[in-house]
């Protein structure tokens, strides 16, 4: 299910290519770790393909790949892993961002992440 919910958002992605005005592929592998208080949790190895792009005021992107998740005390597994995102320039100070993500496993964890960038 998420998969081809990924896919079809990254199919979507390559169909608005074209409207923009920049648009680029990129790899991106990233480690990410967790720990709470002195308990380290684990971590995670993502191996992402991406794709971004840009027009105007508006930018995007959309990643995904395989994710070697890696508990502390738990056995390693491979899984699916993406994100998708964008940001508006608000004004010439001011961008707003935003990111959801997720990872498949025995259950399907979703991210979000939303902000605001001030640039001096």
């Amino acid at each position: 299910m998420i998969k081809r919910l990924v896919f079809g958002v990254a199919a979507g992605a390559l169909a608005l290519a074209p409207l923009s005005a920049r648009a680029d592929w990129y790899v991106n592998p990233e480690f990410n770790g967790a720990s709470f208080g002195d308990d380290y949790l684990g971590g995670a190895i993502n191996f992402d393909l991406g794709f971004e792009g840009s027009s105007g005021a508006y930018s995007y992107y959309v990643q995904g790949g395989p994710a070697w998740l890696m508990p502390n005390g738990a056995d390693n597994e491979i899984e699916f892993a993406g994100k998708l995102g964008g940001a508006i320039q608000a004004s010439e100070n001011v961008s707003v961002y935003g990111e959801l993500s997720a990872v498949t496993g025995d259950e399907l964890s979703v991210g979000s992440k939303l902000g605001l960038k001030y640039s001096f």
